[in-house]
């Protein structure tokens, strides 16, 4: 699995922590991080809803996202 470029911060209450495991921590956390961000997920938690239409397609969805500003009467809805 590719690890992605970026920058967190970890803060840990034990001070004594070796270097191993505050890199297992941040490999912890890349990996719930790459889960969550994932189309897919995205897709399940969002729906988007037209002047005449809801859909939850996740092609539809996605296709809507890649364009800069979506059109008029156009939402993207979080269903969290």
């Amino acid at each position: 699995m590719r690890i992605p470029n970026r920058d967190l911060l970890v803060l840990l209450r034990n001070e004594f922590a070796s270097q191993q495991a505050i890199e297992n921590e941040v490999e912890c956390i890349n990996h719930i991080l790459v889960q969550a961000e994932a189309a897919d997920r995205f897709c399940q938690a969002h729906e988007l809803v037209d002047r005449n239409r809801i859909t939850s397609k996740s092609r539809k969805i996605l296709r809507a996202i890649r364009v800069s500003e979506l059109k008029p009467f156009c939402f993207l809805i979080n269903k969290n």
